[in-house]
Formats: C-alpha cells, structure tokens, sequence
C-alpha cells in the first residue's frame, strides 16, 4: 500500500505460552494516508490472526486443541471465553480447507445428516479415495438440494466423477443421473444393513406386543441389545442376548438372518452374490417375517445398484461412509446441539483433514 505516515499505535497481542507463562507481544501498527483515495488505512500484519488479539499461531494452537476438546474445555484451558476459542477455531478450520482445496473426486459418497430433531437434513458429499468430506450443505435431501452440489463442483468435475455410492434415496440417485450421467450408482452396504436392522426391529415390536407376562420381559428393554453388533456388546449384554434369543424363536430367527445377510458383501462375482440372495430370500417362506419380506422385495428393486460392489473397479472404502458418519455424530455430541451452522459445516468438512 502506498501512502503517506499518519500515526501508529500500540496493540498487545497474545502468542503462544511459554510453558506456564503467557507471552503478549507488543506491537506498533501504523496507519497511512491513502494517496489514491486519501482515506486513512491501518498496516496489515500477515501474522497475525483474523481477530487481531491474536497470532495466527496461537490461532492455529487453539484450533488443534480443539480437534480433540470441547470449545468449554479449552476456553478454561486457555482462560478465554468459549466465542473466541470458537473464532479462532474457525479461522484454523478455513486455513486447512483452503490448503487443502477443493479436489476432482472420482468416487464420491453422497449422505444426509439431521441437524435438529425432526425432519431437518443437510446432505454431506464425500470424496471415498482421498477419504474426505469435501461438501455440506443444502435445506433438505430433496433433489434440488443435491443438484447445488454438482453446480458448486462445477460440470467439468461432474463429468470426471464415475461411481457415486449412495442410499437407495430416489433423490440423490436422479441428481446424479441428470448432473454425472456417466457415473455408475453403488448402494453402500452401510445404509443396506441400516434398513435390515430396522427391520428386525418391527419383529421386535411385533413380538413385544403379541407376547405377555414372563415372555413379554425377556424383550422389553433389550433393544440396544438385539441391535448392536456382537462385538460390541458387554459381558452382561452378550448373555442378555443369549437369553433373549433362546426365549424367542421368531426374534432369534430374524436375528441369524440379519447376521447372516452381511455377506452378501463378500462375493465378486453378482452371479453368486445373486444366489446367495436366493437363498436367503427362501429361508423367509414360512417364518412370518412381514418386515423382512418387505426388505427382500426392496433389495430386488435396487438389485443392480447393490449388485455393483462385485466388479472389481467398485471395489472401494465404502467402510469410510460408516466412519464419517461416526465422527458426525461425535461431532454433534460434543457440541450439545450447534447452532452456527457454518460452524459445523467446517468442522465436518475438516474432521478428516490432517493438522496444519
């Protein structure tokens, strides 16, 4: 900037502490007559951060606490109030974004997430080989929503994408049709398994209310329990499930059939994944499992879909979907509800993102 000296004055500036001891830097800042516009401009320091009580260092320090602590813990840590400490986390968030930049994804990942209780979603676009979200947005998971997407990613990158892994949701899969015609559709067998487990628990509902007394108690609050993975569950949880399977005939069938369908994931070749479907199509004649025949006949509808995992250019991470979604839901859980908005599309869009 060319101009003419004006005045300066005196700033504290907080660095990073040495040990248990703060260290303020203070700092002269100028401020110049303008001789384009004759206006008077203060001296921009590249050092220091975007609220300018502090280093873009300290900035930096603050939001790599912040990956791992709640915005309370580190505002006592640091002794700020937790508005800064979310400032400063969200210069720290933009800087890893910016270098990180907006990529050409090949494979992408296309989910939504419930901001509020009720039907409040956003959708979230990850890109499966580089293993990062890389878009957050939209009001709904409606098919306009998802298309600003595609527009933000441009036609060009569009037209690079080849597989989009997905929910059976008709929305995406007409967004992608009409913005990456060229890309193939992979039903993730995350949100697959998501469905079953739902459907065994209507069995589990069902049961409940047909049964009473003794036989009723074994399923009432077992819910966690039926619908966890195994390895996941306690020493006291595992022999709840023992328990609750040998005093029910219909939930211990509908329970195996659930475990059981997994690997349907295994084979690679559609011509044997297609007879194993068969298969356990069949073993549902006659075990009167109304919300499981209801599943077998929405996999039939979605068959080719689910059936592309077998060729062997579909062979991607689909277990990073699963993981985004778990560090989502950290996400919200630590924030006790974020109300910023672009505070959580940040923290979403780096989560995945190495430090800096």
């Amino acid at each position: 900037m060319q101009g003419t000296f004006y005045d300066h004055k005196k700033r504290r500036i907080r660095d990073l502490s040495c040990g248990d001891t703060r260290v303020y830097l203070e700092v002269e800042i100028r401020r110049v007559v303008c001789r384009s516009c004759g206006g008077v401009k203060q001296e921009k320091l590249p050092w220091i951060a975007g609220n300018p009580l502090y280093t873009k260092r300290f900035a930096f320090f603050v939001g790599r606490r912040c990956r791992a602590s709640t915005l309370k813990d580190v505002a006592k840590e640091l002794d700020l109030e937790w508005h800064t400490v979310k400032e400063l986390e969200k210069q720290y968030m933009r800087e890893q974004l910016r270098r990180a930049g907006m990529p050409g994804p090949r494979v992408i990942g296309i989910d939504e997430i419930s901001i509020k209780k009720g039907q409040d979603y956003r959708i979230v676009a990850s890109d499966l080989l580089r293993r990062r979200a890389i878009w957050f947005g939209g009001k709904d998971r409606k098919e306009e929503s998802m298309d600003l997407f595609y527009q933000e990613l441009g036609a060009h990158k569009s037209s690079r994408i080849r597989l989009a892994v997905m929910d059976m949701w008709k929305a995406f899969q007409k967004s992608a049709a009409k913005n990456a015609p060229q890309a193939g559709i992979l039903f993730d067998k995350f949100h697959v398994m998501q469905h079953l487990s739902e459907a065994l628990d209507e069995v589990r509902k069902s049961e409940y209310a047909r049964l009473k007394g003794k036989d009723r108690a074994y399923i009432k609050g077992q819910r966690y329990t039926l619908l966890s993975h195994r390895e996941n569950l306690t020493l006291k949880g595992r022999r709840a499930l023992v328990k609750l399977l040998a005093a029910n005939k219909r939930l211990n069938t509908a329970y195996l059939l659930k475990e059981s369908f997994g690997q349907l994931w295994d084979y690679q070749k559609e011509g044997w994944a297609r007879k194993f479907f068969e298969n356990w199509k069949a073993a549902l004649k006659w075990q009167r499992l109304a919300p499981y025949k209801k599943f077998a006949g929405m996999i039939e509808d979605h068959w080719e879909g689910i059936a592309a995992h077998c060729q062997p250019e579909n062979q991607v991470p689909l277990g990073f979907v699963e993981g985004l979604n778990n560090k989502i839901r950290v996400i919200q859980r630590r924030a006790y509800g974020i109300r910023d908005e672009e505070y959580l599309r940040l923290k979403i869009l780096t989560c995945m993102l190495p430090e800096i």
